[in-house]
């Protein structure tokens, strides 16, 4: 059972899949399950494994999912003796659990692949970040070594292909106004949970004006961070990358 839940567990990494496993490390005197018992929770609360089912269960359970909606682990303790006094059981012992959240590796959109756009995907992947990369010119995505995915084409199909959550950053490092034009529609209508755009306090202000034009709302383009990145009077494509993934973090740790 417990090499099954490991597997489990490499196939819902793998995957993609956010999961918590909730391990038993620790009993003293009678326990329905010893050291080494595991059970996997899922972020819509279904289970697989057991380390010892009732009561016991339910609250490993719930601390479980408390663990994938903070991304932290826990140590969770808990006497089975006393069911009058809150025990969740009466097998007489106690129970030690080590619950551990495997959440994805979040991942960095970047629009444009560029000199910025290289240096914001080899960066990210240093840091432990996932980097996917779309530009509409297949011959500059040559050489990206890092990403974990690369599109060309229409940015929808890249949209589709790589489908935008909550989790993704979306950078937006194209080579002129046009491009971003045709392309932030689409990137608004994603759920991404921060999305900027490099240039010009300028560049950015013709941008918004033709894209208010276009129909998008006020409150739409609010989303967009613009000028990318945190203020350190960066040059190069190194140091600008540097400052952009700075921003994604800080916007990261904020939420």
């Amino acid at each position: 059972m417990a090499v099954m839940i490991i597997r489990e567990l490499a196939d819902a990494i793998d995957r993609r899949t956010p999961v918590a496993s909730a391990t038993v490390v620790d009993t003293s005197r009678s326990v329905p399950r010893h050291a080494g018992s595991r059970m996997l929770v899922y972020g819509d609360g279904t289970t697989s494994g057991t380390i010892g089912g009732g009561e016991m269960e339910h609250r490993v359970t719930e601390e479980a999912l408390a663990a994938l909606a903070d991304g932290r682990p826990r140590l969770a303790t808990y006497s089975l003796v006393e069911p009058d006094d809150g025990d969740p059981g009466v097998c007489g012992g106690e129970v030690q659990i080590y619950v551990e959240p495997h959440m994805p590796a979040p991942t960095i959109f970047i629009v444009g692949a560029g000199h910025i756009g290289r240096a914001v995907s080899d960066l990210a992947h240093w840091l432990g970040l996932r980097s996917v990369v779309w530009d509409d010119r297949p011959e500059v995505l040559e050489g990206i070594t890092h990403a974990a995915a690369t599109f060309d084409g229409s940015i929808t199909d890249a949209i589709e292909g790589e489908p935008v959550t909550a989790d993704t950053a979306i950078v937006i490092v194209t080579r002129n106004v046009d491009l971003d034009l045709e392309i932030v529609p689409h990137l608004l209508a994603t759920t991404a949970g921060y999305i900027g755009l490099m240039g010009s306090r300028r560049r950015w202000d013709t941008t918004r004006n033709q894209l208010l034009e276009l129909g998008l709302s006020q409150s739409d383009l609010d989303r967009i961070k613009s000028p990318i990145g945190v203020q350190i009077d960066a040059e190069t494509p190194e140091e600008i990358a540097v400052s952009i993934l700075a921003e994604v973090i800080a916007a990261r740790r904020a939420t």
